[in-house]
């Protein structure tokens, strides 16, 4: 497989198409959205992101022709065991509010206000990635990051989306909403699951690649 290549990628969100295009730049991969070649979006069954995320390439390989990659993530509270997790971008849908990222993180700062400082506020964003060469292809490329911080009490910073204004890193001392789109690219879930994703390509997809 030549090092120029066009993957589909199976989702519509315009965040994650962002993030993984200036990721996958580097290796000479184009990325498409699927939106942008009218493939309907799969169907999302599984209580794993791994299974969704396998779903949706196989979906977008099957109706471009084309090599796909995945990505499913979500965020996972400790008090709540593990939840949101692979319902994640209906979280406010639960609690009366509409669909949307600024509504799941109102519903989120509202379920957990009784809950004290960490380590009760620990929680994970996780980003599954799934690569496919064709619909059926027997051995799938699998990355998985993850990042661990705490639910700030209030939003913090303008910048990314989803939960990323009340994603507090300790280590850095900033939320992903306060942080350059390098530094996030560097810390987050999808920045190190693109990472172990591209380590992966270059070993088992671009043999030939420099």
């Amino acid at each position: 497989m030549s090092a120029m290549m066009k993957l589909v990628l199976a989702s519509n969100n315009k965040g994650k198409l962002f993030e993984l295009q200036a990721l996958f730049a580097p290796l000479g991969i184009e990325l498409i959205s699927q939106s942008e070649l009218g493939i309907p979006e799969a169907a999302e069954p599984y209580k794993t992101f791994v299974e969704n995320a396998l779903t949706k390439a196989r979906n977008a390989a099957q109706h471009s022709g084309l090599p796909a990659l995945a990505d499913d993530a979500g965020l996972c509270v400790d008090a709540f065991n593990g939840l949101p997790g692979v319902d994640t971008a209906y979280y406010a849908t639960q609690f009366g509010y509409p669909k949307g990222d600024d509504h799941n993180v109102t519903a989120l700062l509202e379920q957990m206000q009784h809950l004290p400082e960490a380590p009760q506020r620990r929680a994970a964003l996780v980003s599954t990635l799934v690569a496919v060469r064709a619909p059926f292809d027997p051995e799938p490329l699998i990355a998985v990051g993850r990042a661990v911080g705490q639910i700030t009490r209030a939003r913090r910073g303008q910048n990314g989306f989803g939960f990323d204004p009340v994603m507090f890193l300790p280590e850095l001392g900033m939320t992903f909403a306060e942080m350059s789109e390098a530094q996030k690219n560097a810390n987050s879930h999808r920045g190190k699951a693109a990472q172990q994703m591209l380590a992966l390509m270059r070993d088992r997809w671009l043999h030939n690649a420099a």
